[in-house]
């Protein structure tokens, strides 16, 4: 599915090869995040256009980016064509101007518990993403600071996300999607194939359970 007005939102992050977008496809992911920023998952220019190319229409190609500049990410923006850009780090009103003019969805990543979390206008934004202090650690963090923010827009969660806990935090908070690199890897940017199926098995399990109940 490539509607960002999905129910439900599952990603697989950290997404290095067409043959883990491919695989995060057919276990039944509606996004994949492709990492400019730096990271041991991060990908030229080069790779990531191929992955968006290969994938469009068939899923969210959502571009990462953590404090890069507005000119770097509108380059990358306008040779990709992707259709959702996150981002780390400051967010400029002009960014998000230029980002509006080319339909490109926006999801916000804040840090739980920090000032920003707190402070941030989401208004400006389609969704945000709530992370650990360190995002693609793989660390594991509470949940309770968001049932002291609402939000006004989709809540993803992230940060230490793997098969054996995402559904423990689907039914315990009111999130609209989740999030998962490290937590569905055999190494960091390769995807563990079983890993990911029973991720995505038991997020939206837990998600029809959670419509249900």
């Amino acid at each position: 599915m490539t509607d960002f007005d999905t129910p439900i939102f599952i990603k697989i992050c950290g997404v290095t090869t067409l043959g883990d977008a491919n695989a995060a496809i057919d276990a039944g992911a509606n996004a994949i995040g492709l990492n400019l920023a730096t990271s041991r998952r991060h990908l030229d220019i080069d790779r990531a256009l191929a992955i968006a190319e290969a994938t469009k229409g068939r899923v969210l190609r959502t571009l990462i980016f953590r404090d890069n500049d507005d000119a770097e990410i509108q380059d990358a923006v306008e040779l990709v064509d992707p259709d959702v850009v996150q981002i780390h780090g400051a967010l400029s009103d002009a960014l998000v101007m230029t980002l509006r003019r080319r339909a490109v969805r926006i999801i916000k990543a804040l840090a739980i518990g920090s000032d920003e979390f707190y402070d941030f206008d989401e208004s400006r934004v389609d969704a945000v993403l709530v992370d650990g202090a360190t995002p693609g650690s793989g660390v594991s963090h509470s949940w309770e600071e968001l049932f002291e923010r609402s939000f006004d827009v989709p809540i993803i969660a992230a940060g230490g996300l793997n098969e054996s806990n995402v559904a423990s935090v689907i039914a315990s908070t009111h999130v609209w999607g989740v999030d998962s690199a490290s937590g569905v890897e055999s190494s960091p940017g390769v995807k563990d194939r079983e890993r990911l199926i029973l991720f995505v098995d038991h997020a939206r399990e837990a998600f029809g359970k959670r419509t249900t109940s």
